[in-house]
């Protein structure tokens, strides 16, 4: 295994940096519309938001997290058995950016865009795996 950071690891660090911080509008506005005590002081996760932009926020946000369990180990694969190449950087790349995008748009309830960004960042993934398995 290879000591540098390659351009995939770099990408998927950027990702999950990324997808790690996501949620902090979405506290913000429950601290906003419910007061820092109460929006802090939730043992159970009991506490919600009537705010539909951020309950989209909150449903991308996991959909982002249930993504990543797909991506990363894809990248952490292709580091592992060397086969990394310019495809699956570009292929990280794009899954970045079709993350970050996909993440703005649902939360904004942009139309038509969120399902082709989803789509993006799932080829991304399919580029990682078919390149894994030698196909690519």
């Amino acid at each position: 295994m290879s000591p540098t950071l390659t351009a995939e690891l770099y990408w998927l660090t950027l990702t999950l940096l990324m997808t790690g911080l996501f949620w902090v509008p979405y506290l913000l506005e429950r601290i906003s519309a419910q007061g820092l005590l109460n929006a802090l002081w939730d043992p159970q996760g009991t506490t919600h938001t009537d705010t539909a932009w951020a309950q989209r926020m909150m449903r991308a946000h996991r959909n982002a997290v249930e993504n990543l369990v797909i991506f990363a180990p894809l990248v952490l694969a292709v580091q592992i058995t060397g086969k990394g190449t310019t495809l699956t950087a570009i292929a990280c790349v794009v899954y970045f950016g079709a993350r970050a995008v996909h993440y703005v748009v649902y939360t904004l309830a942009v139309p038509v865009l969120r399902v082709p960004t989803f789509v993006a960042g799932f080829l991304a993934q399919m580029t990682l795996a078919l390149t894994l398995i030698g196909v690519v």
